[in-house]
């Protein structure tokens, strides 16, 4: 096969955006000229590396294959750029961080104390639920993974980093909202809001549930954690939810913390990436940067 590290760049861009078009922006190249150098992978190859159906692109194994590959190649020469970078006193290249829906109320202000420090890099932080961000750890997608729940049937370095606790919350007024101590059961006639099934907290709550014997009469599961709040805050129910997701604006105003036996329900977040990845000086850099500033938040 004769491919050139562009054509793999360009491959891995289409991959990734799911667009001819807009793999061309991406690598500053008319879609005519994107569309040609495709052809020329395709045929290098001898196998259709994707179809068009309905006006979407959809990639066969052969081209899975080669965006893997792809992938872990762009990885390894950002990589060799940022050492050589190190190696000159720069501080230059990009940083991909993906991370559950309920980090994004912490790890933004991680990354901008982080590019504070270091101006001249890039980062690209996508914000999915967990069942996205496994994926993109499955697919090695980015340098850095956070979350309260990784897939156990992955082998990952893995760093626990800080606590996330998760609480039980209800409407400032409900009735309960005055006890000192209460216990579960005595929420039994509530309707639960839960996150969606596969979430970190969905699955925290599960094993808590369990744990309790406790089976809530009625469920409503809502895919974020603003959904959850205005419903708990509009009296639809009470839900488990973690403690960083709460404004103290909010616990004044609108929502209570409810002192069910057993909360808040123990769980932690975790930095992760697969145990056989050579992660990226930078990463390296970023990694001790959040661990340094998660101990630092829990001695405020």
């Amino acid at each position: 096969m004769n491919i050139t590290f562009r054509q793999l760049r360009l491959f891995l861009a289409t991959a990734e955006t799911g667009s001819v078009s807009a793999a061309a922006r991406a690598m500053h190249v008319t879609q005519p000229t994107a569309s040609m150098q495709l052809r020329e992978i395709s045929e290098s190859v001898g196998m259709p590396l994707y179809d068009i159906i309905g006006r979407q692109l959809h990639l066969t194994d052969a081209g899975c294959r080669l965006a893997q590959t792809a992938r872990s190649i762009v990885g390894e020469w950002e990589n060799f750029e940022q050492s050589i970078h190190a190696m000159q006193g720069l501080t230059q290249g990009r940083l991909r961080v993906a991370v559950v829906s309920t980090a994004k109320y912490f790890v933004p202000r991680l990354l901008g104390r982080f590019c504070e420090s270091h101006p001249h890099i890039d980062i690209s932080l996508e914000v999915l639920n967990r069942d996205g961000v496994v994926q993109r750890l499955r697919e090695n997608r980015d340098d850095l993974y956070v979350m309260s729940t990784p897939p156990a049937d992955m082998a990952l370095e893995d760093q626990v980093f800080m606590s996330n606790p998760l609480v039980l919350i209800a409407p400032r007024e409900h009735a309960l909202s005055t006890r000192k101590r209460l216990s579960l059961g005595a929420l039994q006639k509530e309707r639960f809001l839960l996150r969606e099934k596969g979430s970190g907290t969905r699955l925290a709550t599960d094993r808590f549930f369990e744990a309790q014997g406790f089976d809530p009469s009625s469920r409503l599961e809502l895919g974020s954690n603003e959904a959850i709040k205005e419903a708990v805050a509009g009296h639809l129910g009470v839900a488990v939810i973690s403690r960083h997701a709460l404004k103290d604006s909010e616990l004044r105003q609108e929502l209570c913390v409810l002192p069910v036996n057993g909360t808040p329900i123990p769980s932690q977040w975790h930095l992760v990436y697969p145990k056989a990845k050579q992660i990226s000086p930078i990463a390296a850099v970023f990694q001790a940067h959040l661990v340094q500033q998660a101990r630092l938040w829990a001695k405020e």
